[in-house]
């Protein structure tokens, strides 16, 4: 357990972007192989989304300062909820900062659909209508600032530690990837594995364009917050539509310009109330 600490404690940066592009690779070529269709639009798709890194980049270096600030007070002060109750052993440490990292993430996704002005720049993530694996790469400069100041707080809050917040980013990593693959996995093994982990036919529900789907599945990691505060819900593969109700017409924003801008324009009001699609409504579960 020692080795392990040692090297989150120390990993460097491209650690994580080699895990990403790796994950990245391996889920990008999984989608063409189970798809088995050529979308001539794909590439053109991954270089849209992934033209948010270059927005993500310096947001992330100046937070991450202020990242180490904190994680260097709080461990130097002995503040916050795991300093208080000085858990020994380093598994157990890990699992109960995952456990609450994974809870405040959950929170911060439901704050950032509730709250309208959050929404707004977490739509640009959530108005992709071609779900894939770049899809994790589609996230405003607004948002990926808001992220990372909430993910601060979390780590100011708990005095989280440095080795356990890298080791869980790096799960992080994988699962986000894997949850917005563009394919799903057989409904009886996905009835076991999203009992406790987000899985891609978990995730595409959260994708779906109609309420009540869009503000449900909102786990990170872990599915269990969502099943704990009744967010849970299930959608057979063919009645999922990605989107937003409210930003379908793709010519309106199929261009980064555009995207970068769209948390200043005004969203139309549509009536949600009751479900458009009754065959959707007849199937939709909540547990």
């Amino acid at each position: 357990m020692q080795v392990i600490i040692s090297y989150f404690n120390s990993a460097p940066d491209f650690h994580r972007i080699l895990l990403l592009t790796f994950s990245f690779f391996i889920l990008w070529n999984l989608e063409s192989l189970i798809n088995l269709r050529n979308n001539p639009h794909r590439l053109k798709h991954l270089k849209l989304n992934a033209t948010f890194i270059l927005t993500a980049a310096p947001v992330q270096l100046l937070l991450g300062i202020m990242m180490n600030f904190t994680l260097h007070w709080t461990n130097a002060h002995h503040f916050g909820i795991f300093h208080q109750y000085h858990i020994k052993s380093p598994l157990l440490l890990f699992i109960s900062t995952f456990i609450f990292l994974d809870f405040c993430e959950y929170a911060y996704h439901v704050l950032m659909h509730k709250v309208k002005s959050l929404w707004r720049f977490h739509l640009v993530h959530h108005a992709d209508t071609q779900l894939d694996v770049s899809t994790t790469l589609r996230e405003h400069p607004g948002e990926t600032a808001i992220r990372l100041l909430f993910t601060i707080l979390w780590v100011f809050i708990g005095g989280v530690s440095l080795w356990t917040l890298i080791f869980r980013q790096f799960i992080q990593i994988v699962s986000n990837v894997i949850a917005h693959a563009n394919f799903r996995i057989p409904e009886k093994l996905d009835k076991i594995i999203s009992l406790l982990f987000v899985t891609p036919n978990f995730h595409h529900v959260h994708h779906h364009y109609l309420q009540p789907y869009t503000d449900k599945n909102y786990g990170d990691v872990l599915s269990i917050w969502d099943r704990s505060f009744g967010t849970f819900a299930r959608l057979s593969k063919e009645n999922v539509i990605f989107g937003v109700d409210t930003h379908l017409q793709e010519c309106k924003i199929n261009t980064f310009g555009k995207l970068l801008k769209l948390p200043l324009t005004q969203i139309k009001q549509i009536q949600t109330d009751t479900l458009k699609d009754t065959k959707v409504q007849k199937d939709f579960i909540d547990v």
